[in-house]
């Protein structure tokens, strides 16, 4: 068997398939993705999904997603465990990158290597932590907890801008929808204040986005959007450690953390405030 050389790395935009490859390695590295994440994503920005491949075996992967003209995120940095330590995450980086253009990007890294990061130019912003376990039960859903259907997603887009750096319409009328995924907004006074989503995961079930005005706000949705567990099955959540009432609210209904990643931007931080944001949509895409 000849050495491996990153110069023999073949990297291209990936297909459904290479990526269902990607994401069943994002699930051996314990990320817990959500079922049927990826067939969502890729849409998002077709171009931005990277696999290097050494004699036709796919042996890296990156995403940088463009959002908007301003914003881009950085995901699913991954090496086949066999093949690191050779310089073929790096050249793999090094040919995807430049599909983010001028572009702020973002990435969710592990705390391991918050430094490689830096060394690429990104600077930490605020940690993410993860909370787990079986939620408390709150016995009943708040007036104005509705499900999120066709006629309020234009109102659910409006307010999302407000919690995430870019518009992105398309992405959410995919990523809210689908038999096993429960999507709520909440409305006071026929304004969103809130919406939220749960879905399936590979272990127990994923919270992302849950974003509202307040905490009585999230809360309201999260009890809405939990009330169909089961006593015995699992959330988890991804909330931005600047945002207290985030933690406080999981605490308060019994979940616990003993994990984050660290929130990284590459250009300018975006302005969005994260008062809003009691659990971010997922750490592949923001």
């Amino acid at each position: 068997m000849h050495p491996i050389d990153a110069a023999d790395l073949a990297v291209t935009t990936a297909s459904a398939e290479d990526w269902r490859q990607v994401v069943a390695w994002a699930t051996e590295e314990g990320w817990n993705p959500g079922l049927g994440d990826a067939d969502r994503f890729l849409p998002t920005d077709p171009d931005g999904f990277f696999t290097g491949r050494l004699d036709g075996r796919i042996a890296t992967a990156i995403s940088v997603v463009n959002h908007g003209p301003d914003y881009a995120f950085l995901g699913f940095y991954l090496v086949a465990p066999d093949l690191r330590g050779r310089g073929l995450g790096l050249a793999t980086w090094r040919a995807a990158f430049p599909h983010a253009g001028t572009r702020t990007v973002g990435l969710d890294a592990v705390p391991e290597q918050e430094e490689t990061y830096k060394r690429s130019g990104f600077v930490s912003a605020c940690r993410t932590l993860r909370w787990t376990g079986r939620p408390a039960r709150s016995g009943g859903t708040a007036a104005g907890v509705h499900p999120l259907t066709a006629d309020r997603l234009d109102a659910v887009v409006a307010y999302d801008r407000k919690c995430f750096p870019a518009e992105r319409r398309a992405f959410l009328a995919r990523w809210l929808d689908g038999p096993e995924r429960t999507a709520r907004v909440l409305v006071r006074d026929g304004r969103v204040t809130g919406y939220g989503l749960i879905r399936p995961a590979h272990e127990g079930h994923r919270i992302g986005p849950l974003f509202a005005d307040t905490r009585e706000d999230a809360e309201a949705l999260f009890d809405a959007l939990t009330a169909h567990l089961g006593p015995d099955e699992r959330v988890c959540l991804d909330m931005p450690e600047p945002n207290a009432a985030a933690s406080a609210l999981a605490e308060g209904r019994g979940l616990t953390s003993d994990w984050h990643s660290v929130r990284m931007y590459a250009g300018p931080v975006p302005g969005t405030p994260a008062d809003r944001v009691f659990a971010v949509t997922s750490l592949e895409l923001g």
